[in-house]
């Protein structure tokens, strides 16, 4: 008995070390409030890969021409361009095409649908966004991956774009290393431009205010306050 005892005590605390762990290795990149927690899981898995800490850039909010903010959910600025991620935490089959405006997730065997935006044009609209923020940025490659994390089963998904990836978590880390493999260095010209206008892109984030209105603009795009039935 004491033996068990002494053995449950030793896996309690590693699994506390562990955690403490990647607590301090995710607090390289970002906060614990920021975000969701699949976003956070995906920024502690590019951290265990080997992504450098400072090329990884958490819940951003880039401030469009028009005065909205956009949020854009990780960006990794890489050698060969700037990488976008759009995370989704969804159960069941999931179907979309590309250039479709709504995907449909399909739940309890086909008893229920639901209707979700197109993440590839969601994650497009982003690039688009962060695009505008500096000249050089007309002459990077941008590349999207949509995340979807969950009890998910990616069942029908057509007309994916060139430079655009939909992938399970378990896949993220080979889509980035074919990205860079295949593709030319990106001709940056001015890097501290660029670690520039990301981070102050993540900084908006802790601006109450800013995270406010993006939730209103949310709401008016949706229109959804005024539908009466």
């Amino acid at each position: 008995m004491e033996i068990v005892l002494i053995l449950v005590f030793i896996v309690v605390c590693f699994v506390i070390f562990i955690k403490y762990r990647d607590k301090k290795l995710l607090e390289t990149v970002t906060k614990s409030h920021r975000g969701t927690r699949t976003e956070r899981a995906l920024v502690l898995k590019l951290l265990k890969s080997g992504t450098p800490a400072v090329t990884i850039f958490h819940d951003l909010y880039l401030k469009n021409r028009n005065g909205n903010y956009s949020q854009i959910d990780i960006v990794v600025a890489t050698k060969v361009g700037i990488i976008a991620f759009e995370v989704k935490d969804y159960n069941g089959w999931i179907f979309g095409t590309g250039y479709k405006p709504q995907w449909t997730q399909v739940l309890a065997y086909g008893k229920t649908q639901h209707r979700f935006y197109n993440p590839i044009i969601q994650n497009k609209k982003h690039i688009d966004d962060l695009r505008k923020q500096l000249k050089q940025f007309e002459n990077i490659p941008f590349y999207s991956i949509v995340v979807f994390y969950g009890d998910s089963v990616l069942k029908d998904i057509t007309f994916v774009p060139e430079g655009t990836f939909i992938v399970k978590p378990k896949r993220v880390l080979k889509v980035i290393k074919m990205i860079l493999k295949d593709n030319e260095l990106a001709q940056y010209t001015n890097k501290r431009e660029v670690v520039k206008v990301l981070k102050d892109a993540v900084n908006n984030g802790e601006n109450s205010e800013v995270q406010s209105q993006h939730i209103s603009n949310i709401h008016n795009m949706l229109s959804r306050h005024r539908v009466f039935d």
